[in-house]
């Protein structure tokens, strides 16, 4: 196909991943011709919206103008991306237009499948049906723990991977922590559905959850999958996976439920011959080079590695992909490799948090040893962090290409 544009570096999405990926490779070398690909016209501090679930923020300031955070020199392409021609080096937009590149980034992000359970969208928003995982409803979640006096509350959680796997029983600590403050809690029944089979992926880290668990008194149920919601009979309906292999179908009721949908990636990844056999991009752990295409990289939640799919993990791959697509333009000598680093503040309660972190195979790692961690127990110090320091270091550092803490290791 015959190319409409063609630049040097082209990065799809324009998300964490993407921004942070352009301004890394402007910071290491200024002048490269860089496009960035990216429909939205609004870029969200997606990590907040735990903390506007609570309360804590409002959802404005998670939000700021794509144009505002896009890397001066980069220039932004408007349009969203329809399949891709690797053979031929370019994609293709909706509009049939094609822009060729030498090397590709992508990092569009996951997708978030609402309509993978059954009556959830119809339901979003209202009658007691919400979410922390979309910018408009996280706000509702707040609403709805502020004015529940008693009742059931559920909190899901659906099967891996999804995006920051520690956030659906973040919003479930920060209610319960909230109504226990207001006297409430004694008169709710709060119960956690979780797909999975243990409470969080790094054993480490769990017994200070279940301390947690315990003390707000949660019922936790694992092997439950939500599949549909009659939000005007406020009423959840889960797939419950039994010892003898076998599946069964209940019913809860709610007075409050939070939702986190299925994810999977973007069709227009799972389409394309980009992806592995789930559907993600198929790219080598270490380099997060594509394994069949040479001058394609992937950062971001869209990769098919098994790190935590978290803005932690996309700021430490940022700087690797950038190293690794200079020296394929040979601007750079070296290979960057990616170690799995995942992070993951735990929210126990307002004002004390787990600080997980942790590279591949769930081997932790904290950046601070003994300080902000404090043997894997919750602190306050890791509250500052999350509540007053990443939002800063997310928008002037990661963003902007400053690598604090995480610049690569290059053999």
């Amino acid at each position: 196909m015959a190319t409409n544009s063609s630049h040097s570096i082209v990065i799809i999405g324009g998300g964490a991943a993407g921004i942070a990926t352009a301004s890394s490779l402007l910071a290491r070398a200024s002048g490269l011709d860089i496009a960035i690909i990216e429909p939205a016209e609004t870029h969200y501090y997606q990590p907040g919206w735990t903390m506007v679930g609570a309360g804590v923020f409002s959802a404005p300031s998670t939000a700021r103008s794509e144009a505002s955070v896009m890397p001066h020199g980069a220039r932004w392409i408007k349009a969203r991306v329809a399949t891709f021609e690797p053979k031929n080096n370019c994609v293709v937009l909706e509009d049939g237009s094609a822009v060729g590149y030498q090397q590709l980034v992508v990092c569009p992000g996951l997708k978030l499948n609402w309509a993978g359970i059954e009556g959830l969208e119809e339901t979003l928003g209202k009658n007691g049906v919400t979410s922390n995982y979309r910018y408009d409803l996280a706000p509702y979640t707040w609403e709805l723990v502020r004015k529940l006096g008693s009742g059931k509350a559920i909190f899901t959680q659906p099967p891996m991977p999804i995006k920051c796997a520690g956030a659906p029983q973040k919003a479930m600590y920060l209610s319960c922590d909230a109504w226990r403050s207001a006297g409430k809690l004694k008169d709710i029944k709060v119960q956690f559905y979780n797909a999975g089979a243990v409470l969080f992926g790094v054993a480490d880290y769990v017994p200070a959850l279940m301390e947690a668990v315990n003390g707000y008194g949660i019922d936790l149920q694992f092997g439950h999958t939500l599949t549909k919601i009659d939000g005007v009979a406020k009423q959840a309906t889960f797939t419950k996976a039994l010892p003898d292999g076998t599946k069964e179908s209940i019913t809860k009721s709610f007075d409050m439920i939070h939702v986190v949908p299925p994810q999977t990636a973007p069709d227009f990844i799972k389409a394309s011959p980009l992806a592995d056999a789930a559907g993600w991009v198929d790219v080598d752990p270490g380099t997060l080079r594509h394994k069949q295409f040479a001058n394609i990289y992937a950062a971001g939640d869209v990769g098919n590695t098994t790190n935590a799919k978290t803005a932690a993990a996309a700021r430490k791959q940022a700087p690797v992909v950038a190293h690794n697509v200079l020296a394929a333009l040979g601007k750079a000598s070296g290979t960057a490799s990616y170690d799995g680093y995942g992070s993951c503040p735990l929210t126990v309660s307002k004002g004390r948090i787990v600080l997980a972190e942790f590279l591949y195979g769930g081997k932790v790692a904290p950046t601070f040893p003994g300080w902000l961690n404090n043997g894997k127990r919750p602190t306050r110090l890791a509250w500052f962090l999350k509540a007053s320091i990443l939002p800063w270091v997310y928008w002037n550092a990661m963003l902007k290409g400053r690598e604090w803490f995480a610049r690569p290791m290059v053999k």
